[in-house]
């Protein structure tokens, strides 16, 4: 026995040793367990020790060979104090082999050689967070998780779907070559790299945009802007057709809207001018500037009916608005299927808005003017500008279409396991609207699907902090689609991963609703408050550990782990690019310019430095030896019925540190 409880103070078991713990290894972060007798103990992990006592903090019960998590109950005083035997490590922390439906995520920092083996239906049927500084290896992690993932496992999930939205371009390193690792797996990428492609250049059909997908690409700004954008895409298929019903409604609009500008009683000289404007921009072959209108006598053109006299009297006003009056139907005429155009441009799309402004009274009210104007121009900026090329896509396809293309790997012809999008090439302005309208697409799929549930995606997102954010969408739109995934996802099997640096920027609602965290080094006061406000069972130890822990090195903890579990991740076969600069090669080395773009920045110092961890034999389950030295003990064997896992100097790897190589 290692000592008597004397206090017990919230969910801390203070302990007063009875043995030398000079000859004992660090105790600090191994488990102890309680024993009264009964078939239910208390188990706790050490906090600190010092020479006459030890602060263990309660994380569950072992009842009945099953180990329950949380602090429902409390250790009697009589119960005797002993470290975890080697066999009851499997009730915590999982078995040390890998089974089928687990996968292996790392190696405990704890309890040297015990594999981590997480529950997949545990971790992925849930949101989840990846936090941790710049350089604590968050990318390596990532990609070490996912590829375990699909390799670890005895049976590769091949029916998943996971998107990667890649902030710097990096995860294609570590997953193009899955394939050649497993035939049944495939990995695609997309890019928004127009000047030099490497991979397919990320294209959205316009005519998949709906209302809240064209507000948030536009800008909109307040509600009073959607019903513009509303008419916009009703009137679309129909201005892009050329059937006579299509140019009968097109003539319609025009003319209400210049009926408006001859009958607001301005002067004769603006009518002219506002006249001449719309029908400059906006005409058809029946209905426009040239048209003739005949009069006994004689035939003139529209435009000279518009000529304003020396008085400053439009002569002609009655007959203007009389000819105009004849192409409004006041029974519009049902447009058929077959007349319609569902396979439009942005071009095509703006001519539309242009048609909705003067449609909604653009010219008659300055507020109007105000609201949409704005929109039109950002329209218009799209359309021409350099970021066109994202919405030209070769042919019409739907949406249920256009999703399973983007799981569709061209070159076997079969389906995709993990799709990346490289958002590097374009502004975070833009690069967040991307990733808001493909997760919504996914959403609004999954939750038709039938059954519900028969198809899963994940959504993972690298630098989460400049996406998920808790964004004016709510105001706009009435939801922010993260937000909404968060909090609705799971039932239709839409999943959240959040990677990023700045835990406290992201949304509180989405980190909220994450079940399993996975933490790295945290340095930043604000994030580490956040972390022990936001993230549900971190203790003010957890949270000290997290400044120190070495790259690669993390805290994971959730549904998917019984106890808060410290391990380290393996390296991903292959890295992800996130290396970074060798200042010496680029400051010092004689090479030239295309030498140094390609040359291989750095490598990785694999050597085992010396870490705390205790020693562990998983092939000695039945009768292991105890390894503790208790021969100079009073106390003698601390445990007889099991081994007690020590804390040795045991090498671990530090996977994650940067060298130079030797010049």
């Amino acid at each position: 026995m290692i000592g008597k409880i004397i206090e017990i103070v919230d969910n801390s078991v203070i302990i007063k040793l009875d043995i030398n713990i000079n000859e004992q290894p660090n105790l600090v972060n191994l488990h102890v367990v309680f024993d009264d007798g009964s078939d239910r103990s208390v188990v706790a992990e050490v906090a600190n020790v010092n020479q006459e006592k030890m602060v263990a903090n309660i994380v569950g019960e072992i009842d009945h060979g099953f180990f329950t998590p949380g602090s429902s109950v409390k250790p009697s005083f009589k119960s005797q104090v002993r470290l975890i035997k080697a066999e009851e490590l499997a009730l915590l922390f999982g078995k040390s082999e890998t089974e089928f439906g687990y996968t292996n995520f790392g190696t405990s920092n704890v309890y040297s050689g015990y594999k981590i083996n997480v529950p997949i239906n545990e971790f992925f049927n849930a949101h989840f967070a990846i936090l941790g500084n710049s350089g604590s290896g968050k990318s390596c992690t990532v990609a070490s998780i996912v590829q375990k993932l699909y390799l670890s496992s005895p049976k590769a999930p091949v029916n998943s779907a996971i998107f990667f939205f890649d902030a710097y371009g990096e995860y294609t390193n570590a997953f193009s070559v899955i394939h050649t690792k497993n035939p049944a797996l495939h990995y695609k990428a997309y890019t928004t790299n127009v000047i030099d492609p490497d991979t397919e250049i990320l294209r959205i059909p316009p005519w998949l945009l709906d209302v809240d997908d064209l507000a948030l690409l536009l800008d909109a700004t307040t509600p009073a802007q959607l019903p513009i954008l509303e008419k916009t895409l009703k009137l679309v298929p129909i201005l892009t057709g050329s059937s006579s019903i299509v140019i009968k409604r097109k003539n319609d609009i025009i003319a209400r809207a210049l009926q408006d500008i001859l009958l607001s009683g301005n002067e004769s000289t603006k009518i002219r001018d506002q006249v001449v404007a719309v029908l400059t921009k906006f005409n058809t072959p029946e209905l426009n500037l040239e048209s003739q209108i005949a009069q006994p006598g004689y035939v003139r053109t529209l435009k000279q009916c518009l000529y304003v006299d020396k008085t400053g009297k439009m002569q002609e006003m009655e007959l203007v608005v009389e000819f105009i009056r004849g192409y409004i139907s006041d029974e519009q005429e049902e447009i058929g299927e077959a007349d319609l155009n569902y396979f439009y441009s942005l071009t095509d799309l703006e001519e539309a808005m242009e048609f909705a402004m003067i449609s909604e009274g653009i010219l008659k009210s300055d507020k109007v003017f105000d609201i949409a104007n704005i929109m039109s121009v950002r329209l218009h900026s799209l359309a021409t500008g350099d970021h066109k090329v994202y919405f030209e896509y070769p042919r019409y396809v739907t949406k249920e279409q256009y999703i399973d293309s983007l799981l569709l790997d061209p070159t076997s012809n079969t389906r995709a396991q993990i799709i990346n999008f490289n958002i590097n090439y374009i502004d975070d302005r833009l690069a967040k609207v991307f990733t808001k309208i493909l997760s919504r697409m996914l959403f609004n799929r999954a939750s038709v699907l039938k059954p519900r549930g028969s198809m899963a995606y994940h959504i993972v997102i690298e630098e989460a902090h400049r996406y998920v954010q808790h964004d004016s969408d709510v105001t706009l739109l009435g939801y922010n689609i993260f937000e909404r995934i968060a909090k609705e996802g799971r039932k239709y099997g839409v999943f959240l991963g959040l990677i990023t640096q700045r835990p406290s920027e992201l949304s509180d609602t989405c980190v909220s609703q994450c079940m399993n965290f996975v933490i790295l080094r945290t340095l930043h006061p604000t994030d580490l408050q956040y972390i022990r406000e936001m993230v549900p069972n971190v203790s003010s130890e957890m949270v000290l550990q997290l400044k120190n822990l070495k790259p690669g090195n993390c805290i994971a903890f959730g549904s998917a782990f019984q106890v808060p579990t410290s391990m380290y991740i393996d390296l991903p076969d292959p890295r992800p690019l996130s290396n970074n600069v060798d200042l010496k090669s680029v400051w010092y080395q004689q090479v030239s310019s295309d030498a140094l773009i390609n040359q291989n920045v750095g490598s990785y110092n694999t050597q085992v430095p010396e870490v705390r961890t205790a020693e562990f034999d998983p092939s000695n389950t039945i009768n292991p030896q105890p390894v503790v030295n208790v021969a100079a003990n009073p106390v003698g064997t601390i445990s007889a019925g099991g081994s007690l896992p020590t804390a040795q100097s045991v090498p671990t790897q530090n996977r994650f540190i940067q060298t130079v190589p030797n010049q």
